[in-house]
């Protein structure tokens, strides 16, 4: 299959569909090793979840060249990482254990020089990504061999032993990790197998959760469990524990706060781990201080007997251990970065895994330290399943209403609108928001807050329909609650400003800007970082509008003050750069626009690092300006990097991700290539209508753009009713005489008169200026909320 297509998936079978153990891995292991002559490297990766394929893929980053990579964040070695490989064709990378087969789309289009090699417990999700091969059990015979293989090391058994091997695998019903498990605790122990037999307990627990699978592995890690107790308490503890967390790259210092003497501590879980490795339990990693823990073990090991004493007992030290190893609060993000990359993985798999309402405070504080390091970090995702867990505990304990509750309802919605998931940030907000009503009541603080953050994901979708009157209510009510120059109603009118500017309605944002950055002025001060972020916004608005004889000195005076209150590499004061950048570029000030971007990419990427948003932003940004220059030589290749880690860091459907793949084919049309700009236009515009919907603002762009490839590429028979009804629909949506509007009327006209119907052009054209097209462009980095969203 690997020789046909470049790319295979090795499934299991219907008859074990979903389960464990089955030997995917394995099948996969030997086929690297039996062929690894063949590539230029080969590299595995688990693929459980995207942050453990980008560990995945920074490790590598680490291998091939560690003395950069010992100072480099994970996002810059992954970036790097993928980098190599585009460069170096002829490799095998190995994804294990895949749980959404769509997740790997990225990478396969971005790495086409090499084989994808993938295992998953899923049979389904593969017919567009490549053909897979069922794996089922083994059979009685191969079975019966594999056990006597690793029982009695390679020596041929008696006609007796090789009949109790036959009996025996039945039992396990041919699973190839039971077998393997049962032949380690037979040759650790020296036990025969006829006593084994006899001393296996029939299952797990009548009683007890778990598939036929679990329960076979667990009736042979029982009596191993046994004979490790006896020869070091220790390592069943460490094993408890590590049931707990992710299943792969677990530290071995994570574990060594669980050791009964603080002084011998290193040495003692290093004994204990080296007895689990004796008993094929885990497996320790020859190059890092690391160890694994298969995936079914742990359900197992986290599936307690009706019986048990202490039920939660690997959950309580897995708790204890992750606590001890947290990096001290308020350090540098960047100091503390490596040390929340090793740890973010295990906390995680400890939020998934947790029983409802059995989490403590000493949990949650640890799930809200976590999800607060992720967005500070720009891996807004990896929030996302830690705020869900806070909430399923605070539904459970304190009710569905309860005020903390609702908290952590409305940050759950907060953190899927920061990564993009629009689709399920709004409904929860309008939940929220519909209880925080009934409970707290319409004018609560809270609740406009609540009110506050729906309002901005329908700006984000592009709904202004909605957006706008809820904006202008909730200004109102915090007027009436708070005051007029509260700084929460100072936010409200900032973002109502804001929401203005963005339909286009410029005669009501600029002067609503203008008396909110005097309010600002007057309450916080000329300094305060509010006021530089409504300073900013005002300069953005008189740009777009237009007046860059204010724009222009406003953001200069803007970026002297941030430089001089928040410092040359604060994250404001790059978003100002990046914005007066915009500013230079749109008043055709070239030599100024591109020094400054490349001055604060190389800041962003010091600062946040090399695949933050923030400075995936400002690389598209560049990119843009490239290709404005002319300089399409390195506008293409920046662009196609660019996107490549769009898709990485934030997803294949993320709006800024769309933008990117925007740009790249606004870059091959203008480089000529159309056989690559018309495909690429097309499905970025179908993504669009899918994401933000029919009549955004940027699916109107899209759909204007690829109106205008049809045109340039000659074909008039769909380039003229895509802009027709583009036109149409920007008139509904921004207005008749929003720029956008006039832009997509102008190129109606222009298709008109290269189709011979003047009698249609005439009246469109109102002017002989140059076709627009309004394409993706440069993006200012936006920062029209300066209240934080969380009522906290």
């Amino acid at each position: 299959m690997l020789t046909s297509s470049g790319d295979a998936a090795v499934t299991q079978a219907g008859a074990v569909h979903g389960l464990g153990g089955i030997g995917k891995s394995t099948l996969v292991l030997h086929y690297a090793v039996r062929y690894r002559d063949a590539y230029t490297l080969v590299w595995w990766i688990n693929a459980e979840t995207p942050e453990l394929i980008e560990a995945g893929l920074a490790a590598l980053a680490t291998r091939l060249c560690p003395h950069w990579a010992c100072g480099a964040t994970i996002e810059q070695r992954t970036a790097w990482a993928v980098a190599w490989l585009q460069w170096h064709p002829g490799w095998l990378l190995v994804f294990d254990n895949v749980e959404h087969p769509e997740r790997l789309r990225p990478y396969l289009g971005s790495l086409p020089g090499g084989h994808h090699l993938a295992t998953s417990r899923k049979a389904t999700g593969w017919h567009t990504i490549g053909p897979t091969l069922p794996l089922d059990l083994l059979g009685p015979a191969a079975s019966a061999d594999l056990l006597c293989e690793i029982a009695y090391d390679r020596r041929t058994p008696t006609p007796e032993q090789r009949e109790e091997a036959e009996a025996l695998a039945a039992e396990l019903g041919y699973l190839p990790l039971a077998l393997e498990q049962a032949g380690a605790y037979l040759h650790q122990t020296g036990k025969e197998i006829a006593a084994y037999r006899r001393a296996l307990p029939r299952m797990l627990s009548k009683h007890s959760e778990g598939t036929d699978p679990e329960r076979t592995v667990a009736r042979v890690w029982n009596q191993t469990l046994k004979a490790i107790r006896e020869r070091d308490p220790l390592a069943v503890t460490l094993l408890n524990a590590a049931a707990w967390l992710a299943p792969d790259n677990i530290p071995r210092a994570l574990l060594t706060p669980l050791a009964p003497d603080a002084d011998e501590a290193d040495d003692a879980v290093d004994e204990a781990l080296g007895v689990l490795h004796a008993y094929n339990m885990i497996t320790l990693s020859s190059h890092t201080p690391t160890f694994s823990v298969h995936r079914l073990l742990q359900v197992v090991l986290r599936t307690p007997a009706p019986d048990a004493d202490h039920p939660t007992m690997g959950r309580s030290t897995a708790e204890q251990a992750l606590v001890a190893s947290l990096p001290p609060s308020g350090g540098p993000l960047l100091a503390t970065m490596r040390q929340w990359e090793e740890l973010m993985p295990h906390i995680t798999a400890l939020a998934t895994n947790l029983p409802p309402a059995s989490a403590t405070d000493t949990t949650i504080n640890l799930f809200d330290r976590a999800a607060n390091q992720a967005r500070q970090a720009g891996q807004k995702a990896r929030a996302v399943p830690l705020l869900e867990a806070t909430l399923a505990q605070r539904v459970q304990v304190l009710g569905d209403t309860h005020p903390d509750t609702l908290s952590s309802r409305n940050n759950l919605a907060s953190a899927c609108r920061e990564a993009g998931d629009l689709a399920r940030a709004v409904p929860l907000f309008e939940a929220t928001l519909a209880q925080y009503e009934q409970v707290l009541g319409d004018t609560h603080p809270d609740t406009l807050i609540c009110r506050n953050n729906l309002a901005g994901a329908y700006r984000e979708t592009g709904d202004r329909v909605r957006a706008v009157p809820l904006l202008e209510a909730t200004l109102a009510q915090r007027v009436q609650v708070l005051g007029d120059t509260h700084p929460d109603t100072l936010s409200s009118r900032n973002n109502l400003a804001s929401a203005y500017h963005e339909a286009g309605d410029r005669v009501r944002a600029v002067p609503l800007f203008e008396a909110t950055l005097a309010q600002y002025e007057q309450v916080l001060g000329d300094t305060h970082p509010d006021t530089l972020i409504c300073r900013n916004n005002l300069a953005s608005a008189y740009q777009e509008s237009g007046d860059r004889v204010r724009a222009v000195p406003l953001l200069e005076a803007t970026l002297a003050q941030r430089v001089q209150v928040l410092g040359d590499t604060h994250p404001n004061t790059l978003i100002c750069r990046n914005n007066l950048a915009g500013a230079y570029r749109e008043a055709g000030d070239r030599v100024r626009a591109v020094p400054l971007l490349e001055a604060t990419l190389a800041q962003w990427e010091q600062v946040l690092g090399d695949t933050h948003p923030n400075t995936l932003i400002c690389r598209n940004n560049l990119a843009c300006v490239y290709r404005e220059s002319g300089d399409l030589a390195r506008a293409v290749p920046l662009c196609e990097a660019t996107l490549a880690q769009y898709e990485q860091v934030l997803g294949d459907t993320h709006p800024d991700t769309l933008t990117s793949r925007h740009n790249l084919a606004c870059a091959y049309q203008e480089s000529g290539d159309l056989a690559r700009a018309v495909p690429l236009f097309e499905a970025t515009l179908a993504q669009y209508e899918q994401v933000l919907g029919d009549t955004h603002p940027d699916t109107l762009r899209s759909r204007n753009n690829l109106a205008c490839v049809y045109r340039e590429a000659g074909d008039l028979a769909r380039a003229v009713p895509l802009f027709e009804a583009t036109l149409a629909q920007y008139e509904q949506v921004l207005g008749d005489t929003h720029p956008n509007t006039l832009s997509s009327r102008n190129n109606l006209a222009s298709a008109y008169r290269e189709a011979g119907d003047l009698a249609q052009a005439v009246p469109l054209k109102e002017s002989d200026e140059p076709d627009a097209h309004p394409s993706a462009g440069a993006t200012p980095i936006g920062q029209e909320t300066p209240v934080p969203p969380s009522p906290q």
